[in-house]
This record gives C-alpha cells, sequence and structure tokens, in this order.
C-alpha cells in the first residue's frame, strides 16, 4: 500500500500563471483602502477560473508594507497595505514572485516587513529574502500530489542585489552568451537543489524591456535556464504577452504581461490586454498550455470580450509564429502543445 501511494500521480495537474500583480498606487487606494470593497473585487470574473486550479502562481509587483520611505533614484514606487494579503488569498494564490524591481521601491525596512507578513499568510514566496542565500534558494509547493519548486530571479535594479548580511532580490547580470559568472554559478546551485527537491522546476524571471520582443540576450538566458533543468521558464516585467517558444521540448513564456494593476493603456501595444496561463501537467511533464485572455479595467481584471480576445489571439499567434510555436485557436482561448 505505501508503495502503490508514493507512485501515484494524478492524471493530470492544472496550475495557473499570471504575469505582473500590481496592488499599489491607485489599486491600494481605491480597493485595498476601501473597507466597503471585497478583496476578491481585483479578480473580476476570473476568480472561477483560479479557484479550478490546483496550484496558483503571480509575480507580486508591488512591496505589502507600511513602513519605508520611496526610494530616491526611481519615478515610480509602488506599495501596497496589509489588506494586499487578503486579495492575494481571495485567488488562493499559493506562491509570489518577488524577484523583480519594485519589491524595494520603499527599502529593506519595508521589504522585511513584506516578508514577514507572507510568512505569516498561506502564501509562499521565491526570489527575495532576508539574504542572498534565501533570494536565491527554490521554493517548493506540494499540489494533489506534485511537488513544484520555483527559482525567481530579475536583471532589475542592480543596488537591489540580496547579500549574506543584507535583505534584497536576487538579481542577475547577462550578455548576448548567457548569465555571468557568478550569476551562472549561482543559477546552476539553485535549480541543482530545485532538481533534488520536487517533480516540476519553474524559474519566474523579471528581466528584460518593458515592450517588445525578447532580445537576444534574454533568449540566450531563458535556453541556458532550460538546459540547467528548468521544466519551464515564466517570463514577466514586459508589459504585454509575448510569445512562447518551444526548446528541448520545454516551454518558454517570455512574457505573460500585466495582470493587475492602474497604469495608462497603449492604444497600440493593448497592455490592458493579457492572459491567464493554465499549464496542463501529465506524468510531471507541462504537456500543454492554455491561455485565457483578460483584460484590466477600473483596478479589476476579468475575462476579455470576444472582440478583445480575437484581437489578442490574432496578436499572439503572429508572435508565436516568430518562434515557429504551433498554436491552436479554441473559441476565445490558444492552446499550445508543448510535447505534440
Amino acid at each position: 500500500m505505501d508503495g502503490a501511494a508514493s507512485n501515484y500521480f494524478p492524471e493530470m495537474i492544472r496550475i495557473g500563471l499570471a504575469g505582473d500583480v500590481m496592488l499599489g498606487r491607485l489599486v491600494d487606494g481605491h480597493v485595498l483602502a476601501n473597507p466597503a470593497a471585497s478583496p476578491a473585487y481585483v479578480w473580476g470574473n476570473t476568480l472561477p477560473l483560479w479557484r479550478q486550479m490546483d496550484l496558483r502562481m503571480v509575480n507580486l509587483e508591488c512591496v505589502i508594507a507600511t513602513a519605508g520611505e520611496p526610494w530616491v533614484p526611481k519615478t515610480f514606487h509602488f506599495r501596497a497595505g496589509p489588506r494586499a494579503i487578503d486579495v492575494l488569498e481571495a485567488a488562493g494564490i499559493q506562491l509570489v514572485s518577488l524577484a523583480n524591481n519594485h519589491v524595494l521601491d520603499f527599502g529593506g525596512e519595508a521589504l522585511q516587513e513584506c516578508l514577514a507578513r507572507l510568512r505569516q499568510s498561506s502564501i509562499r514566496y521565491a526570489g527575495a529574502g532576508e539574504t542572498s542565500e534565501e533570494a536565491a534558494a527554490p521554493t517548493v509547493l506540494t499540489g494533489d500530489g506534485i511537488t513544484v519548486a520555483v527559482v525567481a530571479l530579475t536583471d532589475g535594479e542592480p543596488e537591489w542585489e540580496a547579500m549574506p548580511d543584507r535583505p534584497g532580490v536576487n538579481h542577475v547580470r547577462y550578455d548576448r552568451a548567457g548569465l555571468l559568472a557568478p550569476y551562472l554559478q549561482r543559477v546552476e546551485t539553485a535549480l541543482a537543489r530545485a532538481r533534488d527537491a520536487a517533480q516540476l522546476v519553474i524559474v519566474s524571471v523579471h528581466a528584460g524591456p518593458n515592450w517588445g520582443p525578447p532580445t537576444a540576450a534574454m533568449r540566450a538566458v531563458a535556453h541556458q535556464i532550460i538546459d540547467l533543468g528548468a521544466d519551464l521558464y515564466w517570463g514577466h516585467s514586459n508589459h504585454t504577452v509575448q510569445g512562447i517558444e518551444l526548446y528541448r521540448d520545454r516551454a518558454i513564456l517570455y512574457s505573460c504581461g500585466d495582470f493587475v494593476d492602474d497604469y495608462a493603456v497603449d492604444a497600440v501595444e493593448r497592455n490592458d490586454l493579457s492572459c491567464l496561463f493554465e499549464l496542463q501537467v501529465e506524468a510531471t511533464k507541462v504537456n500543454r498550455i492554455l491561455l485565457y485572455p483578460v483584460r484590466i479595467a477600473g483596478f479589476q481584471v476579468n475575462l476579455a470580450s470576444s472582440k478583445d480576445a480575437r484581437w489578442l489571439c490574432a496578436r499572439l499567434i503572429e508572435r508565436m509564429a516568430e518562434f515557429a510555436t504551433q498554436v491552436t485557436a479554441a473559441g476565445d482561448l490558444l492552446a499550445v502543445e508543448v510535447d505534440a
């Protein structure tokens, strides 16, 4: 009986991923700071879809804190109040990536408060920590019989790099050939630990330009991360969804775009449109990815209208073609077969 149980693996696991969730500034002022507003408000009608997933992860594009002062060199500072924890828990988010260019907008004290609040909640985090060791370490989740390890890293704000005695993010540097030393060794070590600890390894990467397709350097890093043992490259930072590349039978999501925010909308790029990504995992491998088009409006994300979904799907099919990735349109969503 014990042996049979240890070999059990469910027929399919569904993992929900999204890009940048920014709960500060106007989202904080109009929703979180309003006691009459439900914490579930920001998720709109995507909430039932989130709750169908076995595991749920987003990039948290802000710090959750009351302490700290704005970091002077920056123009935009994103901080959400403590009620942001309730917002994340309302969607059942189990892990947030903190390796990004906004988690230290209010300094080390605010980051430490954020880490403490997350530790007291049901939400795990990756990519930032009290020390460089914690920031670089994989975070392991278990859901419906599968263990998933997440390693998170960013190329933003070099001054925020965590040190042995200083809180910060898992910062990396790279060029057209890939990660530079000693960052390559750090990522290699983290992925080896992740492989030992989990059945599926996801690397969260907040890197590259805010607009436009992935650069040659980003593509080199993505390939390198897969070569080092990652099962999926989960990219964000770019304000729009970019194409998916299939490399060595693994998926590279170059950017998942924005998911919740208060940003101005570029009429051409349409950064108000993105996707909720469903990873379908069978026998510990991501075999299929479903992309559900969504739209941000009024500090809330909802499934996109048919008109917006058709526009986004057409744009994404063009971007997939740049990587020779086959994609199928099924109504108002897209499907990518990873192991066709």
